[in-house]
């Protein structure tokens, strides 16, 4: 049987939703690519094996709200999984739906019919936080006698310094750094191609230096990646997978200094740890939600188990900005690696 024109017309758009439309103007996050391509694959492959839709049967109806349901109650019953995985699923259609909708009116219902399909509901899992004292103890974990001890220390100190995604970490590129400018800080562009402007202390900026001379020499290429792969060179970027197994090793051995280290650790503990330290030393729920990233004041407070008592502290030291000044944390460094990265010594 031959495929109809509108099977070929739908197939052309998914490919041209995956390969031009999203990278150009929905997100540059490979993580997030990766998602729609899976999703809209598993979907396509339930219509086939479980609906038995072929080449010829395949038109728009094909994504009706019905089906978008059924073929949750499949992933979630027959491939496991969680409730959060069914969402980004669901989100993952529903972008290229609305991307179909906005190509073709005669579509735009079926994005109208799966927005009106609940999320399902599930336990957030909490994040393992770390004291200052278990982020001291990483810090002390790298063999900086070797240059790749050195990326790895410069690598974790940028990951807490700015509280960064992992993947705003690792799209980082020389040109994003301003370690010369007054107030030095970097330039991260986090989802939804949001811009943020993160600060950094002088003594991070003194490492940075220096591990820019030793891997990016003395004029950087403004288009290399910060920390790329070896195997690649300097415009491949470092992937997630290696960042996680260097994180692991450290932990390893900083869980014999420190037991409050994760012997799992992973980049998103590293930027939950800040976030919380720079709560314990009363910086504003508000300023940390813009240095996170977070579009809603209501998704820090969830990631960081902020009561409402708090939040309301927050807000009351907003109004009185004018009364009371705010120090900005990286003004006031210290000497060593404790001030660099704001953590106490560890006592012996």
């Amino acid at each position: 049987m031959k495929a109809s024109k509108e099977s070929v017309k739908i197939a052309r758009y998914i490919n041209t939703f995956l390969t031009e439309y999203a990278p150009l103007h929905k997100t540059n996050s490979q993580h997030t690519l990766k998602s729609y391509e899976y999703a809209l694959s598993l979907y396509i492959d339930f219509l086939e094996t479980k609906k038995h839709i072929r080449e010829e049967k395949f038109n728009g109806e094909s994504f009706s709200r019905a089906f978008i349901e059924d073929w949750l109650a499949w992933i979630a019953t027959e491939r496991g999984c969680s409730p959060a995985s069914c969402n980004v699923r669901l989100a993952s259609l529903r972008a290229f739906l609305k991307y179909l909708g906005s190509r073709e009116i005669s579509y735009r219902h079926l994005y109208q019919e799966a927005t009106l399909i609940e999320t399902q509901k599930g336990v957030r899992k909490k994040v393992v936080g770390m004291s200052k004292k278990a982020v001291q103890a990483l810090l002390s974990a790298p063999d900086i006698s070797t240059k790749t001890g050195r990326r790895d220390m410069a690598l974790i100190i940028m990951i807490y310094s700015t509280a960064a995604r992992i993947d705003e970490i690792l799209s980082l590129k020389v040109k994003q750094l301003n370690l010369e400018a007054k107030k030095p800080h970097v330039i991260v562009i986090g989802k939804y191609d949001k811009i943020r402007t993160l600060y950094l202390l002088p003594q991070s900026v003194a490492h940075m230096k220096k591990y820019l001379e030793e891997h990016h020499g003395n004029t950087p290429n403004p288009e290399a990646y910060v920390f790329y792969s070896r195997n690649t060179g300097i415009f491949g970027t470092m992937t997630q997978p290696a960042v996680k197994k260097r994180l692991a090793l450290h932990a390893k051995e900083a869980h014999k200094i420190c037991a409050e280290v994760p012997l799992d650790l992973h980049a998103h503990q590293l930027r939950h740890a800040k976030a919380s330290h720079w709560l314990e030393d009363g910086m504003n729920i508000v300023q940390i939600s813009f240095l996170l990233g977070h579009a809603h004041l209501d998704t820090t407070m969830v990631y960081l188990d902020v009561t409402t008592e708090q939040e309301s502290q927050a807000l009351a030291t907003l109004e009185s900005e004018n009364e009371k000044s705010i120090p900005k944390r990286w003004k006031t460094p210290k000497a060593g690696l404790v001030g660099l990265c704001g953590v106490r010594s560890i006592k012996k």
